[in-house]
């Protein structure tokens, strides 16, 4: 039996495709914002929606982000992103295989990643039916583990930050609060005591919170109290929209620079932020490591490269910071027109999968 996906039409995006492959399970969207800069590449997000609908907003607002978020980067690929309507804890291996069937449909148009609830074997299972798969650790030329290239990245960011709110790049006796020692987290963490700064933690887990302590310096702090730690830098490494109307007021930050996607849970928030003097670096520039991580791969894995494009990441966020005084707008919005312009071709980005799949 051959299935044909439902295209669904949504002005702004290439293409965004319904596919239900009814013998194994599988209901999936995948959609293309850009392919301007290249193909479209992100995650696979597999969760149990409760509606098409539901789904359908969410891979659209994933796969714009992606977009802005390589563009910002200065990577040659575009912004794509799929998700599966599923419960996670009933995966299979055949809608796995099915739903490679689905991306190769679109003949490298889009190219598929880990993202929430899908594991490498996961991947494994999509790479039978397509080779359009990127990001499985184990696999030889895979790119692996991005947590040590993300780290990197957002180390650079919180150099380039601490230049606008202190002055200089020094991290001695400033003093940091992590919300989030995950992979990513525990890596910078341990970037910033090597520099002498002081750091206080929180974490779900404490064993992570432990570890901190002793293996660090750090001192640990019951989960919301992390918010009213007095410090240059909030550094959120975990869930997103944890920067609201409930959260901004409790701050006493100078600045927020971290790894976790989302983190402003509105638009509003990015504004609440500026009228409290917090000087907000715009996550999906800071987090940009993980996609850098991925294009290499895409281009013959080598970590070092992967390294030395993540601190680029440095330069960016002092052009967002300079743009962001001289023109009198917050460093978001200069991030989103940074990435517009580079989609736009305003940049010298060429335009070659745009042209070159159809």
């Amino acid at each position: 039996m051959t299935y044909i996906p439902e295209e669904l039409k949504v002005p702004g995006y290439e293409k965004v495709l319904y596919f239900e492959n009814s013998s194994v399970g599988l209901r999936s969207i995948i959609a293309i914002h850009s392919t301007a800069l290249g193909p479209a590449c992100g995650g696979i997000r597999v969760l149990p929606y409760p509606t098409k609908e539901a789904a359908l907003d969410d891979v659209l607002r994933l796969a714009k982000g992606m977009s802005y978020k390589s563009a910002v980067a200065g990577i040659g690929f575009g912004g794509g992103k799929s998700v599966i309507i599923l419960d996670p804890t009933k995966k299979r291996p055949e809608i796995f295989h099915a739903f490679g069937e689905f991306v190769n449909m679109l003949n490298g148009r889009y190219i598929s990643a880990k993202d929430m609830n899908v594991s490498s074997p996961d991947l494994l299972e999509v790479k039978k039916t397509t080779r359009h798969v990127l990001g499985i650790e184990g696999v030889p030329g895979s790119s692996g583990d991005p947590s040590p290239v993300t780290a990197r990245g957002t180390f650079r960011a919180l150099q380039a930050t601490l230049e606008e709110i202190a002055g200089s790049r020094c991290f001695t006796a400033k003093k940091f609060a992590i919300q989030g020692l995950g992979h990513v987290g525990w890596d910078i963490a341990e970037m910033l005591v090597r520099e002498g700064a002081k750091l206080w933690v929180t974490d779900i887990n404490p064993s992570a919170l432990r570890r901190a302590e002793t293996q660090l310096g750090a001192k640990a702090v019951p989960g919301d109290q992390i918010y009213e730690i007095e410090c240059d830098v909030f550094v959120p490494c975990a869930v997103g929209a944890i920067l609201n109307s409930s959260t901004i007021p409790r701050l006493r930050c100078k600045a927020v620079v971290g790894c976790a996607n989302n983190q402003l849970a509105t638009d509003a928030d990015g504004m609440r932020l500026n009228q409290r003097g917090i000087l907000y670096a715009p996550d999906f520039a800071v987090n940009s490591g993980g996609i850098i991580n991925i294009f290499i791969e895409y281009e013959g894995y080598d970590q070092s490269k992967a390294l030395q494009k993540a601190d680029a990441i440095y330069d960016t966020m002092k052009e967002i910071y300079g743009r962001a005084k001289k023109e009198q707008l917050l460093p978001v919005a200069i991030a989103n027109q940074i990435a517009e312009e580079r989609l736009a071709g305003r940049k010298g980005y060429p335009k070659t999968c745009s042209a070159m799949i159809k």
